[in-house]
């Protein structure tokens, strides 16, 4: 039987798109569902601890995110420009992949102005391609080292909040729209479900034998674009680039081997930890980019338990959760949630799959 988006849909209230993150991130509310039975827990997320043994690990997600929103004038006419920072296509030619916004504005050829309150500097970039409607191809003109352009491009970015969170920029975004294990720069959306970590609850369980293997998955704007065709089996999924070290494997694996569980922290852990696979249905060490789109019926190989934020109606991560716990208990989930007033999309609630 065909997997149909159809089944994704629901009504959500605008008034639970949460526009904060909670005053603590462990202090998020935490709904917890046990795949097998059925039942449904409402705890705050540093209640996880109890449901965690001795020798289970967490894949965690080590992206950083990069303020990968600009805001600058096009020449002549001054008309103000968004663009958004999809992905760096050549370092020496200082060559971006990125979206602009209005798109009709912006023609091949046309020279944009960045600049951000406060600084003296100024950044010229130059378009050269279309690549979609709202996609372009710019060059950024600048003399100095690659050190300093990235500096100066950093002071210019914004943060790059989802557009469902209905307000400017503020100064503890720059933190909190970041997990506290975040490293390696190059996502443009924060992993949502690693944002309800904190050292405490971490260290805490480490006390009890958990351990934490770190990957990388550079999310990019693919992973929310909306899906278009009823079929599932007729979606692609745009490539994500992605990096598992041999340090993280071992761990999996040994956890694996000895009965314990792997808890998959977020759906961009989960869809590395399942773009890796070995003939002998072992997790391998790569480095490389992904397009797997994970839709029902899927056999997880590596995951045990998912971690995961409540997702956009008809996107390939609510999807991708439905595959892992069984479509109908999700939906009547989502429902329960609703009517709990739980917090939705990026700084919004958490939610736990056992």
């Amino acid at each position: 039987m065909k997997s149909k988006l159809s089944k994704y849909n629901f009504a959500l209230p605008p008034e639970l798109i949460a526009q904060y993150p909670a005053k603590e991130r462990d202090e998020s509310r935490l709904m917890v569902i046990h795949k097998d039975s059925g039942k449904i827990e409402h705890k705050l997320f540093k209640d996880l601890i109890d449901y965690v043994n001795d020798g289970d690990v967490f894949a965690i997600n080590n992206t950083k995110v990069f303020p990968a929103r600009l805001y600058g004038n096009k020449e002549k006419t001054g008309a103000r420009i968004e663009v958004f920072l999809l992905r760096e296509l050549n370092t020496k030619l200082r060559l971006w992949d990125v979206l602009v916004d209005p798109a009709r504005k912006i023609r091949v050829g046309n020279k944009l102005y960045f600049e951000k309150e406060g600084e003296s500097e100024e950044l010229v970039a130059e378009v050269l391609d279309n690549t979609t409607s709202r996609g372009r191809t710019i060059r950024f003109l600048y003399d100095g080292t690659d050190e300093e352009f990235n500096s100066a491009l950093r002071r210019m970015g914004h943060t790059p909040l989802p557009k469902y969170i209905g307000r400017s920029e503020e100064l503890f975004d720059t933190e909190r729209y970041q997990t506290i294990f975040a490293k390696t720069d190059g996502a443009v959306a924060a992993p949502t479900a690693g944002l309800h970590f904190t050292k405490t609850l971490m260290k805490r369980l480490e006390l009890i034998g958990a351990d934490f293997a770190e990957l990388t998955l550079h999310i990019g704007i693919g992973t929310f674009r909306t899906i278009d065709v009823e079929d599932l089996s007729k979606h692609k999924m745009d490539a994500e680039y992605f990096q598992i070290p041999e340090k993280s494997v071992d761990l999996i694996n040994n956890a694996k081997e000895n009965g314990k569980r792997v808890f998959s922290v977020g759906t961009t852990c989960t869809r590395a930890l399942e773009s890796s696979i070995t003939a002998t249905r072992k997790l391998r060490s790569s480095e490389g980019w992904t397009n797997l789109f994970i839709y029902p019926p899927y056999d997880f190989q590596i995951t045990d338990a998912i971690i995961t934020n409540f997702h956009l109606p008809k996107s390939s991560l609510l999807i991708m959760i439905s595959a892992f716990a069984d479509t109908d208990l999700i939906m009547d989930a989502y429902s329960v949630a609703i009517q709990e007033k739980y917090k939705f999309f990026s700084y919004g609630d958490a939610m736990l799959i056992i």
